[in-house]
């Protein structure tokens, strides 16, 4: 009988929900971002769901489509730009990648958090579109040498494909300031610990939280 009054006060009480949020994780090519989204992602516990985007280049022999990414037509690209169906866009490499807007935008309103693994130049335009949904994390690798030694062990591209990563990478750490959390990733299980705790803290916001108002208000006619 008492688990059952128990409930019956918590509903008069009002239920507590919550809107989803965004995290976005950036980082240099090699730096971790993919492998931690990846790892978060097969985490079930982390209850995430995955933003895939849209990409106008080759898909790698590593990369399945509809899961890394969607790979389309430079003409498809643009008519999802054109008609403001992108939350972000960008040309990386001479390549365009961009967010579909509508997907997320469903996952937010029914309560469920997204990832998103996009670079510093889409992180300002989604930041633009929904910064209160909006949770950003920078990835930064141990050392420079670090990461060309990741970039050459993953064997996915030219030496002057390499060499122009890391020249672009400099570029992308200069961006650091921008990020809500920055996280040196010298080893993965203790970056996606990192990761889970600022999961556990964004969802205990009290500006994510819906209800809250009506709830705390039937405490406080029962303390009365």
């Amino acid at each position: 009988m008492g688990e059952v009054a128990e409930g019956r006060d918590h509903e008069a009480h009002g239920a507590i929900g919550r809107r989803g949020f965004v995290l976005i994780l950036s980082s240099p090519s090699g730096a971790g971002k993919t492998s931690l989204t990846k790892a978060l992602m097969a985490d079930k516990d982390a209850g995430l769901a995955v933003s895939v985007s849209v990409t106008t280049r080759p898909k790698r022999r590593n990369e399945v489509a509809g899961q890394d990414y969607n790979f389309i037509s430079v003409d498809d690209f643009r008519h999802l730009k054109d008609h403001d169906d992108l939350l972000e866009w960008a040309e990386v490499h001479g390549n365009f990648y961009g967010t579909p807007r509508r997907p997320v935008e469903k996952h937010l309103a029914a309560g469920t958090d997204m990832i998103f693994d996009i670079d510093y130049q889409g992180t300002r335009q989604v930041r633009e579109k929904m910064d209160l949904d909006v949770v950003t994390v920078f990835i930064l690798p141990p050392s420079m040498a670090e990461l060309r030694s990741r970039l050459e062990r993953r064997a996915q591209d030219s030496d002057e494909t390499i060499e122009r990563r890391l020249r672009n990478a400099a570029v992308e750490i200069e961006r650091w300031r921008e990020y809500d959390y920055v996280l040196v990733n010298e080893d993965l299980d203790s970056s996606l610990t990192s990761l889970r705790a600022i999961l556990v803290a964004e969802r205990a916001r009290r500006e994510r939280q819906t209800g809250l108002d009506d709830f705390v208000a039937g405490l406080l006619r029962e303390a009365a």
